[in-house]
């Protein structure tokens, strides 16, 4: 869940900037990423002996250090602020021993065994094996209101945070099928749901919008666009734009549903992934098609993108990469 990024690799000065420096520093296990996945599977190497490396990436914590309070992970019965909950997970990760540092990845060489992974542009580490855990960002839509109130009635995740939101009214902004999903899952829980689509018709699937126009609390807006979230200390409306026409709704929460991109673009090169981005593994597993290599969390995980799923997929991947170099005798 934590951010990396690409190089631009497009010009002479770029090339020569990434050009690593010094000796290579060889790991037996390398997780890029923090979150609740890449501690998860530090935890679980750890405790195995695997000596793990991780590097937390440009956001470490991933995207839970944006959330207040976290309800649904199992064991916080009184619920956690985000932040506090991943320096939990980091602080346990490193009772074990993982070697944890600031860093992020920005480019890779699976061609070849150990694998090489360059830090920051010039670290070389060369792994045994490596726990891809980069998460996936959602996407916003880039208003000054909507980064003003994230975390205090903005959200990219209704079954997150939709419970914050019980008897309310609330807008769900975007028109695929995961639009339509958080809107009949928000319609379970609030008062009023509007489902704002900025085109004259929704691209969900069929099904879907049918489940939409057959829910009494769903509204939905066609051709409205957002132009501002209003509220003091907290999100208490919405400004749209509906063909020149100014619509004020009264809403507490502001949801966003208009895609995920997920952090894999520096593992193009050698690993499978859907069109989106997503990385592929193989069915019950966390590996991926280069051996050796594993992925867990939202990299990887399109349908759920909870925390309690992502630390699970990091279990499955510390223990592949276990049984991978022992079978190997790495």
């Amino acid at each position: 869940m934590a951010k990396f990024k690409t190089l631009d690799t497009t010009t002479e000065k770029s090339e020569k900037k990434s050009q690593p420096e010094g000796e290579a520093e060889h790991v037996r296990c390398l997780i890029i990423g923090s979150g609740p996945a890449g501690y998860t599977a530090a935890i679980y190497a750890a405790r195995a002996n695997l000596k793990p490396v991780l590097y937390e990436g440009l956001q470490p914590g991933g995207q839970l250090t944006t959330t207040t309070d976290v309800e649904n992970y199992p064991g916080y019965p009184d619920g956690i602020m985000g932040p506090q909950m991943m320096e939990e997970f980091k602080h346990q990760a490193g009772r074990f021993g993982t070697d944890i540092r600031f860093g992020y990845a920005t480019s890779v060489d699976f061609s070849s065994s150990p694998h090489k992974v360059i830090i920051d542009e010039k670290k070389v580490i060369e792994a045994d094996s490596v726990i891809i855990a980069t998460g996936a960002e959602a996407k916003y839509l880039g208003l000054e209101s909507e980064k003003k109130f994230m975390g205090s009635g903005v959200s990219a995740c209704a079954t997150c945070d939709g419970f914050f939101y019980k008897n309310q009214d609330v807008i769900v902004i975007g028109g695929g099928d995961t639009a339509a999903e958080e809107a009949l899952y928000l319609s379970g829980l609030c008062s009023k749901v509007y489902l704002a689509v900025r085109k004259d018709y929704m691209r969900a699937s069929k099904i879907m919008q049918e489940r939409v126009m057959n829910t009494d609390n769903i509204e939905v807006l066609y051709g409205h666009q957002t132009k501002e979230i209003v509220g003091e200390q907290g999100v208490e409306g919405v400004i749209l734009d509906n063909m020149g026409n100014e619509v004020k709704l009264d809403v507490k929460g502001f949801f966003v549903a208009i895609g995920h991109k997920p952090n894999s673009d520096i593992f193009r090169d050698y690993i499978d992934m859907d069109d989106v981005g997503y990385i592929k593994t193989k069915p019950d597993t966390a590996k991926t098609n280069v051996e050796g290599v594993f992925a867990c969390g939202d990299v990887m995980d399109s349908v759920y993108r909870q925390a309690v799923t992502a630390a699970g997929t990091g279990c499955r991947a510390a223990i592949d990469a276990e049984r991978y170099l022992g079978e190997k005798g790495l």
